[in-house]
């Protein structure tokens, strides 16, 4: 028999990925109320526990109090905001139904660049939209609608408006993001799913929201001048790309251009 492609041996580990995770991740049409009366938006969920909580971004829901999630099999279900996060960009909701299975969530923190992902949501509201992609970069900075979205991944999975809230799985069909925003073409970004997320998500099914500190800065890695190296043990730090105004590190002065260390 002749050898498998290299071409059929990837299309086989997309597919298994669409067929595990396309019934788990929902569409929503959330309810908005507007100065010209109700409106709908459009985004994607991730089922998170069997008893009905879904992951979507907190741009996906912003001040709605609920809507409707609709999943592959054809089934639908209301749901409502439990709580959300604009500065992880996460949000949870609750479905008044029974929903799929849970997703398996992976951890985003053993992702290496080059890596096969897999992005599935309701682009445009096309239900159960699958693109596949490698990592791109991580440790990303997002600034977003007056905020900073921090330690993203990025991919070069198609993302489109209506990805939003739906899930960035590895080649074993763990989700190691939730899609938040296309930064250009070829260009997405996705939050991570990592111990930090698993404590914001926490927080907002016990509390409804989540209290942190914040600098209000995007950065990205940078080099310690050659001279300091010694001194300081250490060759890279964090370099300031850009201030938040009026967040607490434009208050304090602080500069972009500038090299930050953080203590260990």
């Amino acid at each position: 028999m002749p050898a498998q492609s290299p071409l059929d041996e990837y299309s086989k580990v997309v597919a298994g990925v669409a067929a595990e995770l396309r019934p788990k991740v929902a569409s929503l049409r959330v309810s908005h109320a507007t100065a010209r009366g109700p409106g709908e938006g459009l985004g994607s969920a991730v089922v998170y526990t069997g008893d009905g909580f879904l992951l979507t971004n907190a741009h996906v829901v912003g001040r709605a109090q609920g809507g409707t999630a609709l999943f592959s099999d054809g089934t639908s279900s209301p749901f409502t905001v439990v709580g959300s996060d604009p500065l992880s960009d996460l949000a949870v909701v609750r479905a008044g139904s029974a929903v799929p299975e849970p997703a398996v969530l992976g951890e985003a923190d053993d992702l290496v660049v080059g890596q096969l992902v897999v992005a599935v949501g309701s682009p445009l509201g096309l239900a159960g939209s699958v693109t596949a992609g490698v990592v791109s970069g991580l440790g990303r900075s997002l600034p977003a609608r007056g905020r900073v979205i921090e330690d993203v991944i990025q991919t070069d999975a198609a993302l489109n408006p209506g990805n939003s809230g739906g899930a960035l799985a590895d080649a074993e069909a763990r989700v190691v993001g939730i899609n938040t925003a296309v930064a250009g073409v070829g260009l997405g970004m996705a939050v991570p799913v990592n111990d930090t997320t698993r404590r914001i998500i926490s927080a907002l099914m016990r509390d409804g929201r989540v209290r942190r500190a914040y600098l209000g800065l995007v950065t990205m890695p940078g080099p310690v001048p050659a001279n300091w190296r010694e001194r300081l043990g250490r060759t890279t730090g964090l370099l300031v790309a850009q201030v938040v105004a009026g967040g607490p590190a434009d208050r304090a002065g602080v500069q972009p251009g500038e090299l930050t260390l953080i203590g260990e």
